[in-house]
């Protein structure tokens, strides 16, 4: 349990060849994705879990040889749209962690997303209202 009472579910920090030597912090409880910066002056953000829309990881050959990632995970929050985890020890597992907990708060939050799909640039298809059928006119 954290000092300030949240039950963190995974915890780590941002690794330089593979060690975690930086003042750049991530943890994820039940409801929130958070991000600590610094060290005398310390910044602290965080994601709400049903915001996130997408996650994505990447690994390049030399997080590969030291067993880090990059998790890129993008929301619609206002203030941190995009919120990469970069140099994470197992970024895979991670990742799928994240999609349980965030699939998780969104069914427990009754939050539905729903996506737009459009054919083209010009979105002919949204001026007539009519289903595509044709008339006699």
């Amino acid at each position: 349990m954290d000092k300030l009472g949240v039950d963190m579910i995974w915890k780590d920090r941002k690794r330089y060849l593979g060690m975690p030597l930086s003042f750049t912090r991530y943890a994820l409880s039940e409801d929130r994705l958070f991000l600590s910066v610094g060290f005398f002056n310390i910044k602290d953000d965080e994601v709400l879990l049903y915001r996130i829309r997408d996650i994505t990881t990447s690994r390049s050959l030399w997080q590969r040889m030291f067993g880090v990632g990059t998790v890129t995970v993008m929301s619609s929050d206002k203030t941190m749209p995009t919120l990469q985890l970069k140099n994470i020890k197992d970024p895979v597992a991670v990742k799928e962690l994240l999609h349980r907990q965030v699939e998780e708060m969104k069914i427990r939050r009754r939050v539905r997303v729903g996506e737009i799909m459009t054919v083209g640039q010009d979105h002919e298809d949204d001026e007539d209202p009519d289903d595509g059928l044709d008339d006699d006119r």
